[in-house]
């Protein structure tokens, strides 16, 4: 059961990171980081692995935009 919210947090941060791809949308990265952090956390207390990887990839994804923004674009 964990797992599966951790995936469903996943999706919800991933779209909001894809939103936050579009210039000048820069800053929806980070609200991303926190929430994908959630389901990060929700990842590790289940048994499966699948949403926390999904977390990861969404948080490596949020990262690498707002370093290559400055943190800002």
């Amino acid at each position: 059961m964990l797992n599966v919210l951790s995936l469903l947090i996943g999706v919800v941060a991933g779209v909001i990171a894809l939103f936050g791809i579009i210039p000048f949308v820069g800053w929806a990265n980070w609200f991303v980081i926190p929430i994908a952090g959630l389901g990060l956390v929700l990842g590790l207390i289940s048994s499966r692995k699948e949403g926390q990887i999904l977390n990861l990839v969404v948080i490596a994804v949020a990262l690498v935009r707002l370093s290559l923004g400055g943190g800002f674009i």
